[in-house]
Order: structure tokens, then C-alpha cells, then sequence
């Protein structure tokens, strides 16, 4: 249950209200931005609301249950609040958005009305139209584990344990052609083995792209040098001169984890137990049958 302030409690029971909506958002990344549909900047939780650039929101409905509650808000696409590049590079996916109430006549009496996620995002004619999920959303995500013969952790985090900041693990490098939407050519990993970075994260440090991780899928070596494929569509978005910085990359098989990081007392899947289509496959001639590890 909400509990109001008993000072803006009284506000609101008053026949004339001095009242305005102010929303927070906040990205993955850390950077907070701050909106209101008043015509003067408001200050909440230590952001400071802008009316130039602001949001208007639709109806958000309340459902009974654990069903999924969906709003909206519309903005407008300005580069000094919220650039249609942040949108189009996902830094607004799943941002947090807190919905404020707050009189503008004392500030000081706020109230917190809601906290959603932003889902799918529509741009057109230079504005931008917001889905707002309710925390409910979360309810739909996988939770635990799935037994599978391959890893289920990420490369580099808690569960894994390797270090990916250790030289061996890294690499600088430095774009000199763009090959296509998803390839490019890439200078400064010559030092390391074909292959050693693929399935791995190239994180941009200048560019349009900058402070952007994408996954690498393929690291192959030419005589003009090194070709990174990327999972994500690149397009116009890296030229020649951009700058990155690529973290080694494991395909979760547990021979990868032993051989190359020697991290099998961390592999968080199940090699050793066979699965379905072992089980009742049909024997074959030459098929050793005594009870041995299918995994080495």
C-alpha cells in the first residue's frame, strides 16, 4: 500500500491542486535523465527534470493478478536529450523509468507513482513513442538453469572465473576497412591465434559506437590482417579509424574451457552425462559401449 506525505496529502484533498509529472530514466548504463510536463525543471532524487524535452504519458491501466501492466510515453527526438542514435543503439532497452508526482508549488512534496521498464520503441516523424512495462514483466524470464551438455555462464563472470582483463585475454585493435554490414578488418591482434576471439565481445572506445559492447562471432586472419564478424548489424556505424577493444571468446564446449583457459573446475554445464539423442540413438558398429565419460 502507498503511503502519501500528510502535506501532500493535503494537497490533493483541495478543490485546486498544483501538481505535475515528472519521470526518471535511468539506462543500463548508468546515465539518468530527467523529464516533466511543467513548464519550469523540477528536481527529483538528485535529477534534474528538464521541461524543454520532456515526455507525455498515456493511460497505464491497472490489472488484478500477476498480468503484465503496459503504458507509454511520447518524446521528442532532440540531441540533447534523447538522440535517435541511443535509441537506435539500444541504450534505452529495458531502462528504468520511476513515475513521479510532484507539486511544483513546494517541490519538496513528492511522490513516488510507479517504476516500469521501457520495452519496445517506435520512432516516427521525429518523435518517439515508448512501451512502459510493469515490474510483473519480470515474471516472464527464465529463471535457474538448463541442463544442457554446454556452458551456461558468460565468459569472464562470477560463475566462470576467468579473467578477461589479463593481457592474454585482451586485445587492442584498430578498424581499417569495413568489409561488410557484419565484417570488418582490424589491426593490433596479431600477437594472438586465430580464432582466439571469436565468440568473444568487442567493446567500441571511439566512434559512433562508442561505449557499445557487440559480440564477435568469428575471428579470422588474412594476409591484409585480422576480419572480425559481428553479431550485430554494423552498417554505417564503424568506419575505418574506429577504435575497440576485444575480449577473448569460449563457445561454451567444455574441451574450450579445459584446453585453452584450464577453468574445467568452473565449466557450469553436464559433458559427462549423455543426452537424449545418445541415449537412443541406434548402436553402431565401432561404438565403444563400456561405461567410459563421453567427454574427456
Amino acid at each position: 500500500m502507498r503511503t502519501i506525505p500528510e502535506d501532500f496529502a493535503a494537497h490533493l484533498a483541495q478543490g485546486e491542486t498544483t501538481t505535475a509529472r515528472c519521470w526518471r530514466v535511468i539506462r543500463a548504463d548508468g546515465v539518468t535523465l530527467g523529464f516533466t510536463d511543467h513548464d519550469r525543471p523540477l528536481m527529483i532524487e538528485g535529477t534534474n527534470c528538464a521541461p524543454t524535452h520532456g515526455l507525455d504519458s498515456g493511460e497505464m491501466p491497472a490489472r488484478l493478478g500477476q498480468q503484465v501492466e503496459t503504458g507509454e510515453v511520447l518524446g521528442v527526438l532532440d540531441s540533447l536529450a534523447i538522440a535517435e542514435d541511443d535509441i537506435l543503439l539500444g541504450r534505452y532497452d529495458g531502462a528504468r523509468v520511476e513515475s513521479w508526482l510532484v507539486n511544483w508549488a513546494a517541490p519538496e512534496q513528492q511522490l513516488l507513482l510507479r517504476v516500469d521498464a521501457i520495452g519496445e520503441i517506435v520512432r516516427e516523424d521525429a518523435v518517439f513513442r515508448a512501451e512502459l512495462r510493469s515490474a510483473q514483466q519480470a515474471l516472464n524470464m527464465r529463471r535457474g538453469r538448463v541442463y544442457q551438455a554446454l556452458c551456461d555462464a558468460e565468459i569472464g563472470d562470477g560463475r566462470c572465473g576467468v579473467d578477461l582483463d589479463l593481457p592474454a585475454h585482451k586485445g587492442s585493435a584498430l578498424v581499417t576497412a569495413v568489409i561488410d554490414a557484419f565484417q570488418v578488418r582490424v589491426s593490433g591482434l596479431s600477437g594472438f591465434a586465430e580464432d582466439w576471439f571469436a565468440f568473444g565481445l568487442g567493446h567500441w572506445t571511439s566512434g559512433r559506437r562508442e561505449g557499445v559492447r557487440d559480440p564477435v562471432l568469428t575471428h579470422r586472419r588474412t594476409p591484409e590482417g585480422d576480419v572480425l564478424g559481428f553479431a550485430t548489424r554494423l552498417g554505417e556505424w564503424v568506419v575505418p579509424g574506429d577504435a575497440l577493444v576485444v575480449t577473448a571468446g569460449c563457445d561454451r564446449r567444455f574441451a574450450t574451457c579445459k584446453a585453452r583457459f584450464g577453468n574445467a573446475a568452473n565449466f557450469r554445464g553436464f559433458p559427462h552425462i549423455p543426452g537424449s539423442d545418445y541415449v537412443l540413438r541406434h548402436p553402431r558398429n565401432g561404438d565403444v559401449m563400456d561405461g567410459r565419460a563421453v567427454v574427456p
